[in-house]
């Protein structure tokens, strides 16, 4: 058996007077998600509470905890949530166009299941090495696998906000799925572009292999975002994989 220490937190920045991140962190229900809205007015953060909503929603309602049955909840997340979007700007049409990322974390035992839209991410810290599980969905990430932009350019380009999937931007909403096998001691961030745009990963890993609470080191990563400019609202949650059982220690 395995047990989840999580924390999560957000913050408007330094730059923005609202926030239209939302974040959530139910670990009884072994689940985490983040979303980043966009949309004129307070339209995005509407889009980003109705992903959150969506997901404490339908978890509330698992029954059994099963890859398969988990795949089909995180599926029903995003199809709703994107529904959910759409009925809002067919009633608000001032609202139109609104729509957020959605990021979705939910274990299993010691499997997990990610879905994915949009340019919010998902890490894992394993052995001290970080590395990013998720693709953004973006103009400048298609340019790096073409090949025309190296990561560097695509870090500070100007359209490096354009994003090509996300929830609300079409009927048929696109995402990906992910799924693995935690370990002990494995660390999953889930960001918004907030810290991913202002902190480098280097010192993102860094951060993650200091000494510390989870909830030390959210502190402190949101606190580098905002020393760095804060230039958008910052999102973190950290979910730390600790075992309890040497069946499911990687050193057994």
């Amino acid at each position: 058996m395995i047990k989840l220490v999580s924390a999560g937190a957000t913050d408007v920045g330094l730059w923005r007077s609202n926030n239209e991140d939302a974040c959530l962190v139910m670990p009884e229900l072994d689940l985490f998600a983040i979303a980043d809205g966009m949309g004129g007015a307070a339209a995005g953060e509407v889009a980003s509470s109705y992903f959150i909503e969506t997901a404490r929603t339908v978890f509330g309602d698992r029954g059994s905890a099963s890859k398969e049955n988990d795949y089909k909840l995180v599926q029903n997340v995003f199809r709703q949530t994107n529904e959910r979007i759409f009925e809002h700007s067919a009633q608000y049409p001032d609202d139109e166009g609104m729509g957020c990322t959605g990021d979705l974390l939910v274990f299993h035992g010691n499997r997990y299941v990610i879905g994915h839209s949009g340019d919010s991410r998902v890490y894992l810290l394993r052995d001290g090495n970080l590395k990013q599980l998720t693709r953004d969905h973006s103009w400048v990430q298609l340019q790096v696998d073409q090949g025309l932009l190296t990561p560097e350019e695509a870090r500070n380009h100007p359209r490096k906000n354009i994003i090509l999937r996300a929830l609300g931007t079409d009927p048929i909403v696109s995402f990906d799925m992910l799924e693995g096998r935690g370990f002990d001691r494995d660390i999953f961030l889930l960001a918004s572009d907030g810290l991913t745009d202002m902190v480098e990963d280097a010192v993102i890993q860094e951060m993650l292999v200091s000494t510390g609470t989870v909830q030390q080191k959210v502190k402190n990563l949101i606190k580098a975002a905002l020393s760095a400019g804060g230039r958008d609202n910052v999102t973190v949650i950290l979910c730390e994989v600790q075992a309890n059982d040497s069946a499911e220690s990687r050193d057994n």
